[in-house]
């Protein structure tokens, strides 16, 4: 923050744009739930979303490799802006039209499907490599603030004066949004950049499978989210408990787990078996989230609402709440040390189309998982949809730790030389030079890294 002008202005600028976003981001999925009673149609919402996403993520990622990746991202908030007014205008009919909301979402997950890449291929430009710890842990600590006090503002917000001014007062972040980022310099794409076709999205892929220990941060958090992702659910979570101001305490609370674990994350410097904090983090998350479950719908979820009590029971409020924060938590120290694995291994040359691939990573596992979620409550009762997906978290990550050990292995101080040693090693290519030797693709574990 102190040494970089253009980190200050992107962090303040997407910060605040994205504190308006997340106020948006839980009042979707509530009028949906409110309009139409049901969980399954909130589950397809984001199934709605995942379909323009599979597509754009690879076409956002060629072009931050490709073009100025500041344009991008300046060129994605004047779209969102757009797709935002068209929901306070909806929200402002006399009747709203579901099919609006669906469109907006597709369209809003296909603009940042552009935008995402760029934004998180722009960012390693911006500061030293040795400073690309903090500057992890700075970025969740933005995105944790805002989808801590996003949420929370939102359900205050539904509670007492409706979707209107949520949309309204999202529209306003994107203002200062565009001003910070109009005195970003602008960052040219890195030499020798390929041209946006299907080969270079193709070679992105290839560099993906290529590495097991890129390989494993993608499974794990798909498999964690897909099944352990119940945020379709919280509507019907916060019908039972208490309503509109309980949702958005729903939505915050992992936030706020997540911003604890942010404000006490000095340790994670002096942790350098990333690959094995990746796969204990998402077990935790499982944990967390099958806890959650119980502690919302009692019993019911245990039995999976095979006794025939459905979700009936009383849920403890405090409980589930708590245990949303440790799953926060674990999230963050999991995204933390994905986010390090994927700066440490991947150049520059690929960083947009390896973005691309992460986004997909993230996205893909909670949006199926709102399906899944959904589908499986129709089935188990919404209780037990929760804790039976906090089960199946637990057991597919730790057969994804099984079959991937060089993930599992993975020691980032050795990460940290490759990265240095292949970045060298590009640009003496993109300057007409000889290429230096690098060091082993997948160097062996050393005594020091099996502590």
């Amino acid at each position: 923050m102190r040494t970089s002008r253009d980190f200050r202005l992107v962090f303040s600028g997407s910060g605040v744009s994205a504190l308006g976003s997340f106020i948006t981001y839980i009042t979707i999925p509530f009028q949906v739930a409110e309009m139409t009673r049901s969980p399954l149609l909130v589950g397809l919402l984001g199934l709605c979303e995942l379909v323009p996403l599979l597509f754009m993520a690879f076409v956002g990622g060629a072009l931050a490799d490709y073009l100025d990746r500041r344009r991008l991202i300046i060129y994605g908030e004047v779209a969102f802006t757009l797709l935002t007014g068209v929901l306070l205008i909806n929200a402002l009919l006399d009747k709203p039209q579901l099919w609006v909301l669906f469109v907006v979402a597709a369209l809003t997950t296909a603009v940042d499907g552009i935008q995402r890449p760029a934004m998180e291929s722009l960012i390693p430009r911006l500061v030293e490599p040795q400073q690309l710890p903090a500057t992890s842990v700075l970025n969740s600590l933005r995105m944790n603030i805002a989808s801590l006090a996003g949420p929370a503002l939102a359900g205050v917000l539904l509670a007492t004066v409706g979707s209107t001014w949520v949309y309204a007062i999202d529209l306003a972040t994107f203002a200062a949004s565009l001003a910070c980022l109009a005195f970003v310099r602008t960052v040219p794409p890195p030499p020798a950049a390929e041209r946006p076709s299907l080969r270079s999205a193709v070679a992105g892929l290839r560099y993906a499978r290529s590495r097991p220990e890129l390989l494993g941060t993608y499974l794990v958090d798909i498999n964690a989210t897909f099944f352990g992702m119940p945020q379709a659910l919280y509507p019907f979570v916060a019908m039972k408990l208490g309503g509109p101001a309980v949702l958005g305490l729903l939505y915050a609370a992992p936030s706020a787990g997540a911003l604890l674990a942010t404000l006490t994350s000095g340790w994670t410097g002096r942790v350098h078996r990333h690959g094995l904090m990746v796969v204990l983090a998402a077990g935790a998350w499982g944990v967390a989230i099958a806890g959650f479950g119980v502690a919302a719908f009692g019993p019911s979820a245990l039995t999976l609402g095979l006794t025939g009590g459905g979700d009936d029971h009383t849920g403890i409020l405090w409980l589930a709440l708590l245990l949303l924060m440790i799953a926060g938590g674990a999230d963050m120290i999991s995204g933390v040390f994905r986010s390090v694995i994927w700066n440490q291994t991947i150049p520059d040359r690929l960083r947009g189309r390896l973005a691309g691939v992460e986004m997909l990573s993230y996205s893909i596992g909670p949006t199926l998982g709102n399906v899944e979620s959904g589908i499986a409550a129709r089935f188990v009762g919404t209780g037990g949809s929760i804790f039976l997906g906090g089960v199946l978290c637990v057991v597919g990550t730790g057969a994804l730790a099984a079959a991937l050990p060089q993930f599992l292995r993975y020691d980032g101080r050795a990460g940290l030389a490759r990265k240095i040693a292949e970045d060298e090693a590009w640009a003496a290519r993109a300057a007409g030079n000889a290429l230096p030797e690098l060091p082993p693709e997948h160097p062996a574990p050393t005594a020091a890294s099996a502590t």
